[in-house]
């Protein structure tokens, strides 16, 4: 690794006016940033690392009426095993439960999860190798390459890569507001390919909690090649709220969690066999597989009627 400085922030106020020349990068758990830095995958280096670890208050997860508010630095297993969340948000605590393996859930935090960058191996190629449309490049090499793991949904600005977050789908299908220390944005308006972000956070925004409303049910299901420790080939999460309507939403199939109006539009009667089964072929109507993935279409189909059955 490279030499930078280490800031141990002591407010995400401090922590975000020195992040804001751009030149900075923030830790918490360690868990995404580290293999990033030794790697060098990025085309710059921080000149200092932000610790977010010491900021005492960031990290309580609170059952506030209709909704649950967490701290960015909660853990993962924290959250995956908190009463709360699991009576009022279970499809929050099912993705938690089930993202990577039991030892990073209980290092890494649930904002890092969010905030992480995608996991294309052609951006996370050591030292730059595959300079891409991500990293100031002028193409996407899955276009044309291995694209088994990409999106099935066409690009987003010229990247197939995938949206891999475990809690991202969860979160969109719940509702949820991402709060910064400059704004509140909604999950559905979070997760997007910017530069090497997979949000639309800028420079010197530091992500503080989450609030999650409540929903009447909500379920999680993931497909992965090995139950431990694998992202998503497919993920997906659905919530129905009070009113009975539903949300669903798709993640490892497009750079951002993919949620369908068609398919929810299917089970707006009620949640059958039947019916489920025309949401997830309503979910994939319109994919556009690449040379190499086509199979993730119907693992994508499977996933929404599961997951609609789970809250049925």
């Amino acid at each position: 690794m490279k030499h930078f400085t280490h800031m141990e922030a002591s407010s995400a106020k401090e922590a975000a006016q020195n992040a804001s020349k751009g030149d900075a990068m923030f830790i918490a758990g360690g868990t995404d940033l580290i293999g990033t830095l030794k790697d060098e995958i990025l085309p710059t280096y921080p000149i200092t690392v932000i610790d977010l670890k010491t900021i005492g208050d960031m990290d309580g997860i609170e059952d506030a009426g209709d909704a649950i508010v967490i701290g960015a630095l909660a853990k993962l297993a924290d959250v995956a095993e908190s009463e709360a969340v699991a009576t009022g948000c279970a499809a929050l605590s099912q993705a938690c439960e089930r993202a990577a393996s039991p030892t990073i859930r209980s290092m890494a935090t649930i904002g890092g999860n969010i905030c992480q960058m995608h996991r294309c191996w052609y951006f996370r190629t050591p030292d730059d190798r595959f300079h891409c449309l991500r990293k100031g490049g002028e193409y996407c090499p899955a276009r044309i390459g291995d694209n088994r793991y990409h999106s099935i949904y066409g690009d987003q600005d010229g990247c197939y890569a995938v949206s891999s977050h475990d809690t991202a789908p969860a979160l969109v299908a719940l509702g949820a507001t991402i709060v910064t220390t400059d704004r509140e944005v909604p999950a559905e308006e979070f997760f997007r390919a910017n530069g090497a972000r997979s949000n639309v956070l800028e420079d010197g925004e530091v992500v503080t909690q989450i609030k999650v409303p409540k929903a009447q049910k909500s379920a999680f299901q993931k497909f992965a090649l090995r139950k431990s420790i694998d992202f998503p080939l497919v993920n997906c999460a659905a919530a129905q709220g009070q009113d009975g309507a539903c949300r669903v939403v798709l993640g490892g199939v497009f750079p951002a969690p993919v949620r369908s109006e068609a398919a929810e539009a299917e089970v707006s009667g009620g949640i059958s066999e039947s019916s489920a089964q025309a949401a997830g072929d309503a979910a994939v109507a319109e994919c556009a597989p690449m040379s190499k993935n086509a199979y993730k279409v119907e693992i994508a189909r499977t996933l929404v009627k599961r997951t609609l059955l789970d809250i049925a």
